[in-house]
């Protein structure tokens, strides 16, 4: 029942560093212009200008970079015998600005979403890792987002940079002051740990350095240091949770109090004047603690704190208009907080927090069944809880929601009224009295429904 790793469009996300004219990176209107494609033979002429005196090279390379932005111009520099090794000598040279300039053409070719391209780029792996440890931040940034932007591309690049020790590389820059090096850090570690093969030959190489405390530190800086390398790592510590390979681990670096803390600051900034971006982190941690509660229930006890609850509203009421996939977030966390604890369901009902969350019932199909499991959750603690939910008035807006023709919805509907006529028969009474058993005849003809419907 984990979630997937992040909203679609974001999974296997490569980053582009450019720092190009105007001219070059798009019009007066902002759309991109890319450049047309080279012929062979010009391409040949570029690699024999970057094998000529200095001033040729730099105007060679120069040119060679706006040449890759284009799909087909990369395919036939990379198919060209011993461009990729011309460009390696330039990247390894001396000269600062030579250097600078190769870095930003294989950074280039590792934007390809051509895995060949990818591949020919596998020779400069080791390079790229000796130079994350330079002097220069700009450099050491282009090196990070190149070698995470291959990463995405091929199996083959991850199996060279583990035995290249890119793991210890990444132990050791995560100590660096500069919050651009980390972001970019981050990115390249969220990439590994989303590869088909982390949970068995990289996590654990990341669970033997020094990493994970520094990725929890990090992400719970994040609103004094930096909210970019914060968000970047809040993913990754989301890719080990879902694993399932290291979550005690986690729990003993005391990421579940650290994340609840956080998530309370993050609250707390909302009550203010919510940052801009401040989503982005939002998500991630709540999904880490929703996944941390689900993997171990017995980590419950360590974190019972009502103001767990009063800070998941304030974000719900903060992001439901602008940014409605923080609601499904929210909620699930909510359904992980009370499946098994009933210090969180006495906590809702007392501090009156139902009606704002049977404001959600309409919100989605996503957010009206996680509603309604969390109902449920509380329904299941005994009487007492199904007499509170009956008082503050659940049922009137229960009715609306049996006349859906969604059957997951409807069928955890009628589960909750399953447990608050069991718990509290005046309820089914109340319910007859409001019409309901009209609303359940007519799913007695619904297959998946029709038992349920029946037996109420």
């Amino acid at each position: 029942a984990l979630r997937k790793a992040r909203r679609q469009e974001q999974l296997v996300s490569k980053r582009l560093l450019r720092e190009d004219t105007a001219a070059e990176e798009g019009g007066q209107d902002g759309t991109e212009i890319v450049p047309d494609p080279l012929s062979e033979d010009e391409v040949l002429e570029l690699v024999r200008g970057m094998q000529r005196g200095s001033e040729d090279r730099k105007i060679s390379l120069s040119r060679l970079r706006w040449a890759l932005q284009n799909k087909e111009t990369q395919q036939k520099f990379v198919r060209l015998d011993g461009s990729i090794r011309t460009l390696i000598g330039l990247f390894t040279s001396s000269l600062a600005d030579m250097q600078m300039e190769a870095a930003r053409c294989l950074h280039e070719l590792s934007h390809s979403s051509d895995p060949a391209v990818a591949e020919a780029c596998l020779p400069v792996t080791s390079y790229l890792l000796t130079y994350l440890s330079g002097h220069s931040v700009e450099f050491t940034e282009l090196c990070l987002y190149t070698l995470g932007n291959l990463v995405v591309e091929s199996e083959a690049v991850r199996k060279q940079l583990l035995p290249q020790g890119i793991i210890l590389v990444l132990a050791s820059c995560i100590q660096s002051p500069h919050e651009a090096v980390l972001e970019g850090l981050g990115y390249v570690l969220s990439q590994l740990l989303q590869a088909k093969e982390a949970p068995t030959e990289i996590i654990p190489l990341v669970l033997d350095s020094v990493l994970p405390q520094h990725m929890l530190r990090l992400v719970c800086s994040g609103l004094k240091a930096g909210i970019g390398a914060a968000v970047e790592f809040a993913w990754c510590l989301h890719y080990i949770i879902c694993s399932h390979t290291a979550n005690m681990a986690l729990l003993s670096l005391g990421a579940l109090p650290a994340l609840s803390s956080l998530l309370l600051d993050l609250a707390s900034e909302m009550a203010q004047d919510a940052p801009e971006g401040l989503e982005l982190l939002v998500c991630p941690v709540l999904r880490c603690l929703g996944n941390l509660l689900a993997e171990e229930t017995s980590c419950n006890v360590q974190i019972q704190d009502k103001r767990l609850l009063i800070a998941l509203f304030l974000i719900l009421q903060c992001f439901f208009q602008q940014h409605p996939f923080i609601v499904q977030e929210c909620l699930w966390l909510l359904n992980n907080l009370t499946a098994d604890e009933p210090f969180f369901c006495s906590a809702l009902l007392s501090l009156d927090l139902l009606p704002a969350l049977l404001q959600l019932l309409p919100c989605s199909q996503m957010a009206s069944v996680l509603v309604l499991t969390v109902l449920c959750n509380i329904a299941e603690k005994g009487p007492a809880y199904c007499q509170q939910l009956h008082q503050q008035r659940a049922l009137p807006l229960l009715l609306p929601t049996l006349a859906l023709s969604n059957p997951e919805v409807v069928g955890q509907c009628l589960e909750l009224l399953h447990l608050l006529f069991l718990h509290w028969p005046e309820a089914a009474a109340d319910f007859v009295r409001q019409g309901g058993h009209r609303a359940l005849e007519q799913h007695q003809s619904t297959p998946e429904l029709q038992e349920r419907a029946r037996a109420l």
